[in-house]
């Protein structure tokens, strides 16, 4: 059974929320303000978050940014902000997705089921090989050829976004976010990380076999696996 953890003030919303969420064989946690959602996390971990941003302790905004510098668990963002602006602010801070209230519980249902399929999609295998490339990411070990390549901490990070999204186009900002944070928009330092990245294993760093530049737009893993 999955857990979910609704972060939400409103008796009447949790109260209904519980009921439905309960028949769809999801076990409920229910945290009204941010502190309490925050001790919670301490004492269980869950399966999906939802979060209202009308909290009256903490903004929600700032709570999914304490969130996220902890978790990866799937979110949606439930609120009466319906303005663009919350929402891609929302978005951008790592919340899978955004429902205005009011909304239909059939919508919110689906809207779930979509988060679930989306991180499973996700989630990497303990060891990917791509080409001569190996990530073990339970040791966070990169090997070439079976020969160990000795990356830094942020090195590891950012591969680990890469090969999350093999052979995809990975942007600047979502880079600086995922391995720095929310605020991590230094790009000069994302492109020192690649330059000794692309070092360590490119034969030819000139003319790269894995780590592709997108110029203007981010970095590009190449994918070798169907090759």
């Amino acid at each position: 059974m999955s857990k979910v953890l609704l972060i939400e003030d409103d008796p009447t919303i949790t109260d209904f929320m519980e009921v439905v969420l309960a028949k769809e064989h999801y076990h409920v946690t229910i945290a009204t303000t941010g502190m309490e959602a925050l001790h919670v996390f301490q004492e269980d971990s869950f399966d999906l978050i939802l979060l209202d941003l009308g909290l009256p302790d903490i903004d929600g905004i700032e709570l999914l940014k304490i969130i996220r510098k902890r978790l990866a668990t799937p979110l949606i963002v439930i609120s009466a902000r319906n303005n663009e602006h919350e929402k891609v602010k929302a978005l951008d801070l790592g919340a899978d997705d955004y429902v205005t209230k009011p909304f239909g519980m059939n919508e919110l249902l689906a809207r779930i089921r979509t988060a679930f399929r989306h991180r499973k999609q996700e989630e990497l295998p303990s060891v990917i090989t791509n080409g001569e490339l190996t990530l073990d990411t339970e040791s966070q070990l990169l090997t070439k050829a079976g020969e160990p390549i000795h990356l830094t901490k942020n090195e590891y990070r950012i591969l680990l976004v890469l090969f999350q999204h093999l052979g995809k186009v990975v942007t600047y900002r979502v880079l600086t976010s995922e391995v720095w944070g929310p605020y991590g928009t230094d790009s000069q330092v994302l492109r020192v990380n690649m330059s000794n990245i692309r070092k360590k294993i490119e034969k030819n760093t000139i003319r790269p076999e894995y780590l592709i530049t997108e110029i203007g737009v981010g970095y590009r893993l190449r994918d070798y696996r169907n090759s």
